[in-house]
């Protein structure tokens, strides 16, 4: 099985982005395979976004919900979706993968009002290993 197919399969994904100290922070996050990239969503607000932002350069992981890694890290490259085309390509895998569960999130999100500042994030891992 590739990387991306193992990442994309696992339940929980442990995502590492950088500080401007060079200091790594992690984040247990959902994730979903969609095409050859890893598609995440998140509040466009988070340290992680700015993070991102300014450093493309992340590492990723299979993890429990509460970060403990299940295995290796992989390094990769993380981007923010700006076409809605593809904000809808991740929503959809998002949705597949964890059924209604994501469905709840959607609605929560929504009910909150907090869905409209959601953001997708592409991770690349490696050379598309």
């Amino acid at each position: 099985m590739s990387v991306i197919d193992a990442l994309g399969k696992a339940r929980y994904v442990n995502l590492e982005t950088f500080r401007k100290n060079g200091t790594g922070v992690q984040t247990p996050v959902w994730a979903a395979r969609d095409g050859d990239e890893i598609g995440i969503f998140t509040n466009g607000d988070s340290y992680k976004v700015k993070r991102l932002r300014r450093n493309p350069k992340i590492r990723i992981a299979e993890c429990g919900a509460r970060g403990a890694l299940k295995g290796p890290w992989h390094e990769g490259t993380g981007r923010i979706v700006e076409d809605e085309a593809g904000k809808q390509s991740v929503l959809r895998a998002l949705r597949k993968k964890y059924g209604w569960q994501m469905m709840l999130a959607d609605w929560g999100g929504a009910l909150r009002g907090s869905k409209k500042n959601w953001v997708m994030i592409a991770i690349r891992v490696g050379d598309g290993e």
